[in-house]
């Protein structure tokens, strides 16, 4: 028999849902298909900032035939800073979520969604300035 049983909960502990005690909210093990969903996630935020690095170094070589070179540059490095943040930014977003599903909380806001929203944006528009330049 197991000598918890019966014992108080501690000011850690809520109550389980399922009726069988309580559980420490630290430790509760979230359906896997969550923490898999979570990964792909994870996953599709390190191929974004992979292609923005990739597009970066393409942009450096190739457009200077067509874009003024200073602003190619500009824009190349551009989205490789962008790239390398968002990889970060993932990786963030990643274990805050996992935190969160850990320990019953809501879901955070994903603090890389405005940052890749607006660097694309300016990325767009200097582009764009670029080629009416030329």
């Amino acid at each position: 028999m197991d000598s918890d049983q019966g014992a108080a909960p501690q000011p850690d502990e809520q109550p389980d849902s399922s009726g069988n005690g309580s559980r420490t909210a630290a430790e509760t093990e979230p359906d896997y298909r969550f923490t898999l969903a979570n990964e792909r996630t994870f996953l599709a935020w390190q191929r974004t900032a992979l292609g923005l690095v990739a597009g970066g170094v393409a942009l450096e070589e190739f457009a200077r035939l067509s874009l003024p070179n200073g602003l190619t540059h500009v824009v190349a490095l551009g989205a490789v800073t962008l790239g390398a943040v968002l990889a970060v930014l993932g990786l963030v977003s990643w274990t805050r979520t996992q935190r969160a599903m850990r320990q019953g909380r809501p879901l955070p806001i994903s603090r890389a969604i405005p940052v890749l929203a607006i660097g694309l944006a300016l990325a767009a528009v200097l582009i764009g300035v670029g080629l009416v330049l030329t």
